[in-house]
C-alpha cells in the first residue's frame, strides 16, 4: 500500500514505531495514520508473527532487530532513522483519530506566534498544566522555557476492561509524541523516562487512543512486565531489604496510592473499572519489593 499525503500537507511527517509481536494491533494503528504520514518507520524486535508483513503492506520502512528489555532503545533507533524534520512516534496499541490527525496536520503548518495563540486557548490548559508539573516533579525539568517549538504532549485515554478511564489520575497520561527529530531523543535508561526535548515543548487538545488493556489477561500480562522492571529499578538503587522497607512496600505506599487515586482524583467515578484498575496499580509496589526479597 502506498502512504498517501493527507490534503493540504505541506511540511512532511515521518510516523515511527518500535514493534514486537503486534500483529493484533498494528493493523488498526498505521491505518489510522496513513493519510499524514509522509513515511512510516517500523523498528521490529524480530517478531515472531506477521508483524513485519503488516507493516509492508502499509509502505513501511521496515528495520530489524534484537528486542531489548527496554524498549525505549529500539523507539530511539527508529528516530534517528526518521527523514522528516517532525515525527510522530507511536505505539501499536495506539490509535489516532481523525480529529487529531487533523490536529497535527494544523499543528505542524502554523507560525511560532500562531502556537503561542494556540496553546493560549487550549480548552484544558489548566489540566495540561498540572499534569506537566507533576511530570516535572517526578523526571525533571521538561523543554526549555523560550525558543522554538520542538516537542508537543498528546493527552491519551486508556482503555480498560471495555472503557476508557477518564478519572483516578490516568487523563491526560500526557506523553511527548510530536518531535523534531533533530531536537527529541530517549535517554534509553528507564521504562518511566519521556522523550527529552531540546526547545519548548507544547499541547495538543485532541487525544491519542491507547488500547493497552483490552482484557484482563493482557493487563495481567502487561503490568508483569513493568513490575519486574520496577524490581530492576529497585535492584540498581540498591534498595534494602529491611522492615521499614517492607511496610513500606506492602502497607503504605499501596494504601497511600488507592486512596490518592480513589478519592483525591476521583478515581470512583470511572465506575467499577476505575477500582479495579487503582487497586491493581496499587499492588504493583509490594509485587516489585516481593521479587526483590526473591531475587
Amino acid at each position: 500500500m502506498v502512504v498517501q499525503q493527507h490534503t493540504g500537507h505541506r511540511r512532511k511527517l515521518s510516523v515511527v514505531l518500535a514493534t514486537y509481536n503486534e500483529e493484533g494491533n498494528l493493523r488498526e494503528c498505521l491505518g489510522s495514520i496513513k493519510n499524514i504520514a509522509h513515511e512510516i518507520v517500523v523498528v521490529d524486535g524480530s517478531s515472531t508473527d506477521n508483524t513485519r508483513e503488516i507493516a509492508a503492506s502499509y509502505g513501511a520502512r521496515i528495520i530489524k532487530t534484537t528486542n531489548p528489555p527496554i524498549f525505549h532503545i529500539n523507539k530511539e533507533k527508529a528516530l534517528r532513522v526518521a527523514g522528516s524534520e517532525w515525527v510522530l512516534q507511536l505505539d501499536a496499541d495506539e490509535r489516532v483519530t481523525p480529529a487529531l490527525a487533523d490536529e497535527i496536520v494544523n499543528i505542524l503548518n502554523l507560525t511560532e506566534e500562531e502556537l503561542d495563540e494556540y496553546q493560549n486557548n487550549l480548552p484544558e490548559k489548566g489540566l495540561f498544566a498540572r499534569h506537566r508539573n507533576l511530570i516535572e516533579e517526578r523526571d525533571g525539568k521538561i523543554g526549555t522555557e523560550s525558543g522554538e517549538y520542538a516537542g508537543f504532549f498528546i493527552p491519551r485515554l486508556n482503555y480498560f476492561l471495555g472503557k476508557f478511564l477518564r478519572y483516578g489520575g490516568v487523563y491526560p497520561d500526557g506523553v511527548i509524541r510530536l518531535v523534531k527529530r533533530d531536537k527529541a531523543h530517549f535517554p534509553q535508561k528507564s521504562v518511566h523516562e519521556q522523550i527529552v526535548i531540546d526547545g519548548r515543548v507544547g499541547w495538543l487538545k485532541n487525544p491519542l487512543l491507547h488500547l493497552d488493556s483490552p482484557t484482563f489477561a493482557r493487563y495481567l500480562q502487561r503490568n508483569s512486565r513493568y513490575v519486574d522492571l520496577i524490581r530492576d529499578e529497585l535492584k540498581e538503587t540498591k534498595e534494602k531489604k529491611n522492615l521499614p522497607n517492607l511496610v513500606n512496600y506492602f502497607v503504605l505506599k499501596p494504601l497511600n496510592w488507592f486512596f490518592l487515586t480513589q478519592i483525591r482524583h476521583k478515581g470512583i467515578l470511572d465506575g467499577w473499572q476505575g477500582v479495579v484498575f487503582s487497586f491493581f496499580s496499587a499492588l504493583r509496589f509490594p509485587r516489585a519489593y516481593w521479587r526483590l526479597l526473591n531475587d
